[in-house]
């Protein structure tokens, strides 16, 4: 049977309604939103505040780098959140598992407007913002893979693409309401902003937490998972099933994620340091460039998501990646011109050839190179460890950026690397948007050998 808005339930498990899949996306958008909306706020914290606040033993250059390296930190913790959290996922079900982490993400970003800093406590300042940004990657890396897998789980198959790219829409309305609110306390005397105002974005992670779960307690639980409870094939230790029937989708899967990690922060955290410390910008002028990405990448998810379901997602994959290396020392040399216009048309650029295809097709991309039995643990641990790589970027950048005594070719060749890695990725990944993730047999396909076959090939 089914629920009034034809909900699956365990005894009889049809296809997602029409009416359900909105609910679906709606609760996958907001939820990934306001936690990405917490693990966004602190890069920008850090760029801003933190490296005054937290560490204020270092000069300001050094500060800067000490911030962005606990910025880092809670990317070395994602692939673990992804493995742990995965395995609840693969063992308990994707909605339970998006409620906990929705409780880890929140709680300990609310916690973090609420720490003396360094000046009231001194050594235990940072070390108690560390732990809590260990907390933060901890959760954020299980919530994509896990909104991911529960939207393209419930999405007609035809539609995967469309409908799995509002996950990435929701990190980047995150990513928007981050910079908006510290934006907006910008304007703030810098001595109000450095006694409370810089707490506000964080405090308001405790409102958020009830918005996502009282969505997400209304979304039904993924019929592919709910097929795989039924029939008793749900796996009892999906990493280890994970990584002996998936090596070469787990390799995908890390670099894959490689570029856009690096060059997304880049954007949205490290220009924003560049521009205020380097260009004697306004902090507004990078603030509503990163806005303007920020905005312009959702438009542009369900549009690059409806597209690849058209032509594939290795197509765009590749594309995106060839644009941002060729577009990284331009990228530069716009922002050098100190133009607020032009310093807004080299994100935009950067945003719509280079990031937003590239992002939008991940949701479907990743729950497409696992099984169902083993979906959300591979998706998130693979992708998250692509992350942990690649999420020092706005340090490495720093560091490059002073070495080379301010000119950031070195930064856009950074930028040039990663951009290679997951080119390499994606060349030796297939193509699997015609993949019936429910029926995916790990024993009859794999996205990076010959033996990989379509759902279409498989039905004749």
């Amino acid at each position: 049977m089914t629920d009034k808005d034809g909900a699956a339930t365990p005894d009889n498990i049809p296809a997602t309604s029409p009416q359900h899949m909105r609910r679906v996306v709606l609760a996958s958008l907001v939820g990934t939103a306001l936690e990405w909306y917490d693990f966004f706020i602190y890069g920008t914290a850090a760029a801003l505040v933190f490296n005054v606040l937290f560490f204020t033993d270092a000069d300001p250059a050094i500060g800067t780098l000490v911030a962005f390296a606990s910025f880092g930190v809670g990317f070395v913790f994602r692939p673990l959140g992804g493995f742990v959290f995965g395995h609840i996922g693969d063992v308990l079900g994707r909605r339970t598992t998006l409620v906990i982490t929705t409780l880890v993400m929140g709680l300990s970003t609310g916690i973090i407007g609420l720490l003396p800093t360094y000046p009231q406590i001194g050594i235990w300042a940072p070390v108690l913002l560390t732990l809590l940004r260990v907390c933060q990657g901890l959760g954020a890396g299980a919530e994509f893979g896990g909104a991911s897998t529960l939207l393209s789980e419930h999405a007609p198959p035809a539609r995967r693409g469309f409908f799995g790219s509002f996950a990435q829409t929701g990190v980047q309305i995150g990513l928007v309401m981050g910079t908006v609110v510290f934006l907006i306390v910008g304007f703030l005397p810098d001595e109000q902003l450095m006694s409370w105002g810089w707490r506000i974005p964080f405090l308001l992670s405790f409102l958020l937490i009830a918005v996502s779960l009282y969505l997400r307690l209304r979304v039904a639980e993924s019929p592919v998972f709910l097929r795989a409870a039924k029939s008793q094939t749900t796996v009892k230790v999906p990493v280890v099933q994970a990584l002996k029937k998936y090596p070469g989708s787990f390799l995908v899967g890390i670099g894959a994620h490689i570029c856009d990690t690096a060059v997304v922060y880049i954007y949205a955290t490290f220009s924003v340091t560049y521009l205020t410390t380097q260009l004697d910008q306004p902090r507004w002028v990078a603030l509503t460039g990163v806005i303007a990405f920020g905005i312009a990448v959702i438009l542009l998810q369900p549009v690059y998501g409806a597209l690849s379901d058209r032509i594939g997602r290795r197509p765009l994959n590749i594309f995106s990646v060839l644009f941002t290396a060729a577009f990284a020392y331009p990228f530069f040399l716009m922002l050098n011109t100190g133009e607020p216009l032009v310093i807004w048309l080299a994100l935009l650029i950067a945003t719509t050839l280079g990031v937003a295809p590239m992002i939008a097709v991940q949701p479907a991309f990743y729950a497409e190179l696992f099984g169902a039995g083993v979906r959300y643990t591979g998706f998130a641990a693979s992708r998250e460890m692509g992350a942990a790589v690649a999420g020092f970027s706005p340090v490495a950048a720093s560091a490059l950026l002073a070495a080379s005594g301010g000119d950031p070719w070195l930064v856009a060749l950074l930028m040039i690397g990663t951009a290679a890695v997951s080119l390499i990725a994606f060349v030796f990944s297939r193509e699997t948007r015609e993949i019936d993730i429910a029926a995916f047999d790990p024993d009859q396909a794999s996205v990076v050998s010959g033996s990989w076959r379509s759902s279409k090939t498989a039905a004749e």
